[in-house]
């Protein structure tokens, strides 16, 4: 999924920061004042070689943030659960999942659950699990969600005006369905409330519920603002583009998270591996950066997804954390890196 516009991802995997920069200003990016920093941890590689891992989901243990875990895709045969130390706690082999999302305090049964979505690339359904809050498992629940597409990407919505809950399915043809989750006593129906074309391949998609808004990435030409709503239609706005934009191709993973001015904008610009800041609001241009290796990790090149979250999830993220995949990741398999959020250039 690299584009030929992309430098070798060797120039980020070996280099520790301080090099990185020096070696991005001699040709291995186009990309000038690039800002780096360094992941403090990375989980256990997926089970599958190869391109296997895609998308993370954080959840948040408001009880005990120090509990928090990472819901990772492995688009060639499940998803995974990681503690903050990137230890493997769960493992299910459900399918070729590529894209997931998480919501808290979703009502089913009458009791609030953190509900979590994955895209299933071997059923084209969405798998639907809560999170087991006592042992930090997932746990799948019976539900119907087969979009009339075939699946690649996917997000969930919670709309600020009523509650209600979506999930947003893409395909390589750059359809787009919205589905509206109905909770059903233990179980989740959902219902088309919307189909629009982007154009061309998208994947990556993030929803802004208090805003209201859907960020999805056409993988060659740029990111776009939708309203997220069932009636917005197909009116968009681009936030920013491949070419003479800030981004090279392909545009892959996108995450919100709050902070300074509003909170932020995360997008992968996967072909020359560095990440773009957009503030949340206006969608400004703030920077970017790339991630460079450490002491106790490689750095990071071609990444799919990403999640953040600014909640303090205690010693080691207290001020919250970014999580990306690793598509080049030395000595194994895939896997993800965790990054402290106050590293990123936000401002």
């Amino acid at each position: 999924m690299i584009s030929s516009q992309s430098f070798p991802a060797r120039c980020l995997r070996r280099l520790p920061a301080l090099a990185l920069a020096a070696a991005l200003a001699a040709g291995c990016s186009p990309r000038t004042n690039l800002a780096t920093v360094v992941a403090q941890a990375e989980t256990t590689p997926i089970p599958h070689a190869g391109d296997a891992a895609d998308d993370p989901a954080i959840w948040v243990d408001r009880h005990d943030p120090t509990r928090s875990t990472i819901i990772g895709t492995d688009k060639l045969g499940g998803l995974a659960v990681y503690d903050l130390a990137g230890a493997q706690i769960q493992y299910l082999p459900d399918g070729n999942m590529n894209n997931v999302d998480l919501r808290a305090d979703v009502l089913l049964g009458g009791q609030p659950v953190a509900l979590v979505t994955a895209g299933n690339r071997s059923t084209n359904h969405v798998a639907i699990y809560r999170v087991d809050p006592a042992t930090r498992m997932l746990v799948a629940l019976p539900a119907e969600l087969a979009p009339t597409i075939e699946i690649y990407g996917s997000c969930m919505y919670r709309s600020a005006a009523d509650r209600r809950v979506y999930v947003f399915v893409n395909s390589k043809d750059g359809t787009v369905e919205q589905w509206e989750l109905l909770a059903a006593g233990e179980r989740f129906d959902a219902k088309l409330v919307r189909t629009f074309d982007v154009g061309t391949q998208t994947e990556g998609c993030v929803a802004d519920d208090q805003l209201g808004r859907l960020y999805i990435g056409e993988e060659q030409i740029g990111i776009w603002r939708y309203g997220a709503e069932p009636g917005a239609g197909s009116t968009r706005t681009l936030v920013d583009s491949t070419g003479a934009g800030r981004l090279t191709s392909n545009i892959e993973g996108l995450a919100l998270t709050d902070g300074p001015n509003g909170g932020y904008l995360i997008a992968s610009s996967q072909g020359d591996s560095s990440y773009a800041l957009y503030r949340r609001g206006d969608n400004t241009y703030v920077g970017s950066f790339a991630i460079g290796a450490s002491a106790s990790s490689d750095g990071v090149s071609a990444t799919d997804g990403l999640d953040a979250t600014a909640a303090s999830l205690g010693p080691r993220f207290p001020h919250g954390m970014l999580v990306v995949q690793d598509g080049a990741n030395d000595g194994g398999n895939q896997n993800f890196k965790l990054v402290p959020l106050e590293a990123l250039p936000l401002r």
